[in-house]
């Protein structure tokens, strides 16, 4: 079996926001029982930004991200540096993994990076998975380590992931604030997971939260992959999970649909930035019949998006259908919006979201 465990920041951090050297050993433990037992494990943990502050002495997290980034530099060899003591005990060997949002967006990138985590695996190390935050553009991270996770176990064709976290899994409600919230222990492959809704993180050192886990799972359900959401101090959590008992947190069961890397960044990783509505017909055709999205069916734009942007797609009662990458920007398609292809100047695609690009859910 192949497994990928997720750790939070919130998991892996004590409370003044350093590195819980405890729970790395009690990770690394686990880690070496699995392996032991024959199974290949990568592990993505979160950490790096909140070990630089504690390392700094800081009394509280920056928000700027030049300052971020510097922190995550601090950080994250000092949070290495627990991993391969802590797997040495064990007769194991970490390797360090730093990736960035175009490892999975670029082809010939994506297999390069999957070909390396295999090799390691090949190699006996345990690969220690984490964002490069340290030179990633734009902003810290694309989405959060969760979304890495879920990523990974796709590229390397992993069994399971397991969500490490500080909750149990997922609950009906916030059992922080309803003490009638129940644990959901299954949820199935044919649930309509997209309809689940869940909080962000409440926690100042980590960027997650339940939201992002349900979308890693939906990302590693659409790969194929059984996915764990469970509390990290949970006694012998990765072998539990791993075998599939039933008391372990929340169980998404594996989709049949698989998706590649590339449309599962678009359906569920990248963040839209726009929005276009359709009409029945177009929506009608989107949902049964794999088309394109043509500009005659679209009756509303908004946003400031560009061409190769994410945008979601709506229907008329304002329900996401699809997300896909424009070929357009937001100006050309609000002038093309209800107009046929014949009516398109020259320099406009016909199709403002083309089906290979295209994700209907």
């Amino acid at each position: 079996m192949k497994l990928v465990a997720k750790i939070g920041t919130s998991s892996i951090t004590d409370g003044r926001g350093a590195i819980d050297v405890a729970m790395v050993e009690s990770l690394c433990a686990q880690v070496a029982q699995l392996r032991t037992n024959g199974h290949e494990v990568l592990v993505v943990t979160s950490g790096a930004v909140a070990g630089g502050v504690a390392a700094l002495g800081l009394t509280e997290r920056p928000t700027d991200t030049a300052t971020l980034q510097a922190l995550s530099a601090a950080g994250q060899s000092r949070l290495m540096g627990h991993y391969n003591m802590a797997l040495d005990r064990h007769g194991l060997v970490g390797a360090q993994v730093l990736l960035v949002p175009n490892d999975f967006i670029d082809r010939a990138q994506y297999l390069h990076a999957r070909q390396t985590m295999l090799r390691l695996l090949e190699l006996g190390c345990v690969p220690i998975i984490n964002e490069n935050d340290a030179i990633a553009s734009d902003e810290i991270r694309f989405g959060d380590n969760d979304r890495i996770a879920a990523l990974v176990a796709h590229s390397v064709d992993a069994d399971v992931l397991v969500l490490l976290t500080d909750t149990e899994g997922l609950f009906t409600a916030d059992p922080t604030n309803n003490p009638s919230a129940a644990l959901i222990t299954h949820v199935a492959a044919n649930d309509e997971l997209m309809s689940v809704r869940a909080g962000s993180s409440t926690t100042a050192r980590g960027s997650g939260g339940m939201a992002s886990k349900l979308t890693a799972a939906r990302i590693a359900s659409w790969s194929g992959v059984r996915t764990v959401i469970a509390r990290a101090t949970r006694p012998n959590v990765l072998q539990d999970a791993a075998a599939g008992a039933d008391d372990v947190g929340t169980t998404f069961a594996a989709h049949d649909r698989r998706l590649t890397a590339r449309k599962l960044w678009i359906a569920f990783a990248a963040q839209p930035t726009g929005s276009v509505t359709v009409d029945a017909g177009a929506a009608t055709a989107l949902v049964t019949r794999g088309v394109s999205l043509l500009h005659a069916g679209v009756v509303e734009v908004r946003g400031d998006f560009t061409a190769a942007d994410i945008v979601e797609v709506l229907d008329v009662a304002g329900d996401v259908i699809a997300r896909g990458l424009a070929r357009v920007d937001a100006r050309q398609a609000a002038a093309a919006a209800g107009k046929k292809s014949s009516e398109l100047p020259d320099d406009v695609p016909t199709e403002l979201v083309h089906r290979d690009d295209l994700i209907v859910y």
